[in-house]
């Protein structure tokens, strides 16, 4: 049987009330009047047949059926976006050279990478795996034009895409964190995953000793699959079957940290420009638990 189909515009209001939390906001933010986004948003429900919002007093709070819908409209906008940049924008050609952490590279880019190959394929795009410290010496020293990378705190250092509650994570076989010394596994000493975790536990006077350092997660992953060490992750970072430990397993709180897109001072070429707004929009609403890769 043939289906409705979604109003990409509509889908666009819905994404603007999701992202600002209001329908007043989301009504400047897509240049309508506050009536025209109710209208929008009750032929939206119409047309899928599920209520998206709960209705709680004045408020409008996303429902389940809502935020399922999310998803799909997110990535509906994303793919009519890059089939419009096909279409609209002139060809670009040019190098760019993009740092990024290699769990990064691994479980994510691929996805986001791919799109922007699709919408400009005569770009050539050499990724360079570091940590996010060594990234940004490179940036300063203009040896790459992007970088992707975490901090405590990167917003005087990049543009914030997005921002993740820092975890502890174990294995889901092994109870490490029962020993009386906890062991750790972490990267550099530069790593502000590592100084947050130390000041953590220094200050719960938790006793703990660092026995693995990588400047790579995926090795820091293998360690703590292992059933070797704790460590801590970003929520993006988290890998399937890794056990997330809390309060109740005797682990302080961790600071949240940020995923920032840094630049270098004078890269400013289109190319580099069209790829740091694909990166921008896609790793901003990217899902970190969804799979990614194409």
């Amino acid at each position: 049987m043939p289906y409705p189909t979604l109003d990409t515009d509509q889908l666009k209001t819905f994404v603007a009330i999701a992202d600002t939390g209001s329908f007043t906001r989301a009504a400047a933010e897509v240049n309508k009047t506050q009536a025209a986004v109710s209208m929008q948003m009750r032929r939206l429900e119409e047309t899928v047949g599920r209520s998206l919002f709960i209705r709680d007093g004045r408020q409008n709070r996303i429902s389940p059926d809502g935020e399922h819908l999310l998803e799909y409209a997110r990535r509906i906008i994303s793919l009519n976006n890059e089939a419009m940049t096909v279409f609209t924008e002139p060809e670009l050609a040019g190098h760019v050279r993009i740092g990024t952490p290699d769990d990064y590279a691994e479980r994510f880019l691929p996805g986001i990478f791919a799109g922007f190959a699709r919408t400009h394929p005569l770009v050539e795009v050499e990724i360079i795996c570091q940590s996010s410290h060594s990234l940004l010496e490179l940036i300063q020293k203009g040896e790459l034009d992007l970088a992707i990378a975490t901090h405590l705190d990167c917003g005087s250092q990049g543009e914030v895409m997005r921002r993740e509650k820092l975890r502890w994570v174990g294995s889901p076989r092994h109870k490490v964190e029962a020993r009386e010394v906890i062991p750790i596994a972490a990267g550099p000493a530069t790593c502000s995953w590592r100084l947050a975790a130390a000041q953590a536990l220094d200050a719960a006077n938790i006793p703990y000793r660092i026995l693995y350092t990588s400047p790579s997660a995926t090795a820091l992953a293998a360690a703590v699959m292992s059933g070797l060490a704790i460590t801590v992750l970003p929520d993006s970072a988290v890998r399937p079957g890794m056990r997330l430990l809390g309060a109740d397993d005797g682990f302080p709180e961790l600071p949240y940290c940020d995923i920032a897109l840094l630049r270098a001072p004078d890269s400013s070429s289109t190319s580099v420009e069209a790829l740091a707004t694909h990166i921008m929009e896609n790793l901003a609403n990217l899902d970190p638990h969804a799979p990614h890769w194409m």
